[in-house]
């Protein structure tokens, strides 16, 4: 039960905990009237803590003035009494008591404690209590010897409550000295002891010594010092409330044209592109205002100029490939009358014949992906969405591309994984199709006759084929280039695929309206690698890979050209499924859930390493 409590106690703590923290990044004003608030009360308290010092030592200082004046008069007025009366007739305690009775003129108080109060009008000590000592050199007849009381001790004659004086205070008095000294004293009257200022001081008459002590009690001080605490803590939070009002007002002044200034912002990044922060004044904002609706209005006008180039490349790619279409046509029908009829006997005819059909396809074939390129560009791509066994496109693309594992004499080893658990998906199985032929005629093309290996796997969210050749790799920094538009890592190099150098641009495309990833790795000498992710359900957002990016070192075992089904126990090159090298734990995703663009792996081993989105 307590562990319940104590467990939801800490889980609501770090809630409101969290709650602030996230206001603290996300006000400005709340961070600036706080810091305000933080550095008012530390000056604040220096400040009181200052008055309060100099108010307190102001008042002790005027205490103590009043004090000797007041101890100074008392020692005139008692040396004039003694000398008008007789120790001989009274005795001496008799002539003490007298004394003091004459000394305060307030009247004698006969409290408990003997204490005997009071004041002089004539000076600002005020309220004070006396005490008189007397040794045996007062009354005896041998100076500076005390009186022998029975028992063989010696003892003195005091009226006033001799026992708060200490030892400390009595030494310099008896020497002669005027001395003073701060106490405690617990007095008749007060619920607690209050602090005292006791001022002694020696009274000579007739040749004898007397010690008179005056206690001055610091209640009234006390209660002057409490009024001032009390009214510098008011004026301080009076201070400080006032303080975060301000500062709450002026920095919302500040802010809300900041405020006003992001709201626009991310209206412009939407696309309303003729938001404008509004202009009021000649301050330091309105400078800051006309700067971004200058910077926005120039955004702008670049933006629309880019969007009309881009129109117009889109419609002139389109008109050419229409255009060309015609006589393509009509070239294409005499190339293959002359095929057709040309002497196999003749040589160099008919390889002149068969250049020019091949050329022609290519030539189509260009004018497919151009056409193609410009519907992604202008954003009339629509994907055919079909429930499909992934592992079928799979197979289907690598049947498109056995004549040139045919021809190249290349093994292609496919591990589709367990027939009995197909990989469904909602895909376009066309574009899927494309985005596999493509990178398949791409490994045959770099993969130097060496063994290609296609798998695919599938995890609760998304599905993975991983294309890895083992032929010339990629140099670094090549990686964030083949998905580039006609560009060639070798422009010697001959396409045996009959490649137009959009494939892979297409590629990526399609991989982006499935809400995919298409990520590319290479190295020198060690071939390369192509991953496509995509969702199993089409709108779904991606987080991670089913399969790694990065190759393991293990060579593929030896196979005989042409298409073959591979498991990874066979001695496939791929890693096993929860190998973690060049996993995607760590991979940076953008806003839109993508990766971001060609991150380039930590490793040094691993200089290739591409991610295109």
């Amino acid at each position: 039960m307590l562990t319940s409590v104590r467990r939801r106690l800490d889980r609501f703590a770090a809630e409101r905990v969290g709650q602030v923290r996230v206001l603290w990044r996300r006000s400005m004003q709340l961070r600036v009237v706080l810091s305000t608030l933080a550095m008012s009360i530390v000056v604040v308290a220096v400040l009181g803590l200052v008055l309060q010092t100099q108010i307190a030592d102001r008042l002790v200082q005027g205490k103590e003035q009043a004090a000797l004046i007041q101890a100074d008069i008392s020692r005139q007025a008692l040396e004039r009494d003694l000398a008008r009366i007789d120790p001989d007739r009274d005795g001496a305690q008799a002539v003490l008591d007298d004394v003091l009775d004459r000394l305060s003129t307030s009247g004698r108080d006969a409290g408990s404690n003997g204490v005997t109060r009071g004041s002089d009008p004539t000076s600002d000590a005020g309220a004070f209590d006396a005490v008189l000592i007397a040794g045996s050199d007062t009354l005896g007849s041998v100076p500076g010897a005390l009186p022998t009381v029975p028992g063989g001790s010696t003892g003195e004659i005091s009226a006033g409550p001799a026992q708060v004086i200490p030892p400390q205070l009595r030494a310099p008095v008896l020497q002669g000295f005027l001395a003073t000294k701060y106490l405690t004293v617990a007095s008749a009257g007060q619920a607690a002891p209050v602090p005292t200022l006791v001022v002694g001081q020696p009274v000579r008459t007739a040749g004898r010594n007397l010690q008179l002590y005056l206690l001055f009690p610091l209640s009234a001080e006390q209660r002057t010092l409490a009024l001032v605490q009390s009214t510098l803590a008011l004026a301080a939070g009076v201070l400080l409330v006032l303080l975060a009002g301000i500062s709450s007002v002026v920095t919302r002044q500040v802010v809300r044209p900041v405020r006003q200034a992001a709201d626009v912002a991310e209206r412009f990044a939407d696309g309303h592109l003729d938001e404008r922060m509004p202009v009021h004044g000649d301050d330091e904002v309105a400078r800051l205002a006309e700067s971004y609706n200058e910077m926005a209005a120039s955004i702008q006008s670049q933006i629309r100029q880019l969007e009309e180039f881009g129109a117009l490349q889109r419609r002139f790619t389109s008109d050419v490939s229409h255009e060309l279409r015609t006589p393509l046509t009509t070239v294409r029908m005499a190339a293959e009358v002359l095929h057709a009829q040309v002497d196999p006997s003749e040589v160099t005819a008919a390889r002149s014949a068969q250049l020019l059909v091949d050329e022609l396809d290519r030539f189509e074939t260009l004018l497919s992906d151009l056409l193609e390129i410009s519907r992604l560009d202008a954003g009339m791509a629509e994907l055919g969405l079909e429930l499909v066994d992934v592992a079928s496109v799979v197979r289907r693309a690598a049947e498109t591309v056995r004549h040139l594992v045919d021809d190249t004499a290349t093994p292609l080893l496919l591990d589709l994984g367990d027939a009995d658990e197909p990989v469904l998906a909602e895909v376009d199985p066309r574009r899927v199709e494309r985005i596999l032929r493509n990178l398949l005629a791409n490994a045959i093309d770099h993969g130097e006759s060496r063994p290609i290996e296609v798998r695919l796997a599938a995890d609760e969210g998304a599905l993975a084929v991983v294309v890895r050749d083992h032929g010339i790799g990629l140099k670094p920094g090549e990686a964030g280039l083949v998905f580039n538009r006609f560009w060639r890592a070798d422009p010697s190099r001959q396409r045996r695929s009959g490649g137009t150098g959009l494939g892979l641009a297409i590629s990526l495309e399609d991989a982006r309206l499935h809400g995919g990833w298409l990520q590319a790795w290479g190295e020198v000498d060690r071939g390369a690698v192509f991953r496509l992710t995509l969702p199993l359900r089409h709108g779904e957002r991606l987080r991670t890979s089913p399969l790694p990016l990065l190759p393991v070192a293990a060579s593929p075992a030896a196979a005989d050209p042409g298409i073959h089904d591979a498991a990874p126990t066979t001695g496939t090159a791929l890693p096993p499924m929860d190998a973690d090298d060049g996993g995607d734990d760590d991979l940076d995703l953008d806003d839109d859930g993508f990766p971001e663009p060609f991150p380039q792996p930590s490793p040094p081993s691993d200089p290739g390493t591409s991610v295109a989105r």
